[in-house]
Formats: C-alpha cells, sequence, structure tokens
C-alpha cells in the first residue's frame, strides 16, 4: 500500500489510494480532478523523503463534494466589565477521494 504525506491549506494529511479526505475549501465542482503537487514524502517499497518536497511526486484525488464543518462556538467574556461576546463559525469544507500517488 503506497501512502503520502500532502500539504494543502496550511495543513498537513496522510494519505493513501482509496482514501476521503476533508480539507481547506478548494475551488472546483464534484468530479473535478484535483492534482497535489507539494508531497513531503511518499512510501511504499522505497521510502522517500523531500526537503522539503519530494521531486517529481504527485497525488491525484477527485472532489466528491463541497461541504461545511460542524459548528463551533467563539465565547469572549471580561469579568466585571459587562461584556460578552458570542459568535459561531462553520469552515467551508472540501471532500476529495485520493485516486492515485506517483512518484
Amino acid at each position: 500500500m503506497r501512502a503520502a504525506v500532502i500539504s494543502t491549506g496550511g495543513k498537513q494529511y496522510r494519505v493513501a489510494e482509496g482514501d476521503t479526505i476533508r480539507i481547506e475549501k478548494l475551488p472546483g465542482d464534484p468530479g473535478t480532478e484535483i492534482v497535489f503537487d507539494h508531497v513531503l514524502f511518499v512510501g511504499g517499497d522505497t521510502a522517500k523523503i523531500g526537503k522539503p518536497t519530494v521531486a517529481g511526486a504527485k497525488v491525484v484525488g477527485t472532489i466528491t463534494g463541497q461541504t461545511r464543518g460542524e459548528k463551533l462556538v467563539v465565547f469572549k467574556f471580561k469579568r466585571r466589565k459587562r461584556h460578552r461576546r458570542k459568535a459561531g463559525h462553520r469552515q467551508q469544507l472540501t471532500q476529495v477521494k485520493i485516486t492515485a500517488i506517483q512518484g
């Protein structure tokens, strides 16, 4: 089984062929193919570690949907000052199914 570590949206993800991951929102409709060029590590029979990326390696995936994450509540409170502020946030996410790891 081939595995890789990719970087997108300021985060790193460990992926393998057939995995479905939720990442920061990327433009595209479901069915669109995406290529991740920023590959930090490729595993398999022989491991390749990048400095900082593996030259010529890429991970190919297909967008399966655009979703939103769970709601987070942001609550700020200052005691004795009558200051309270409540806000919510839902992150825009893209679901990607990994189809191939090349390199």
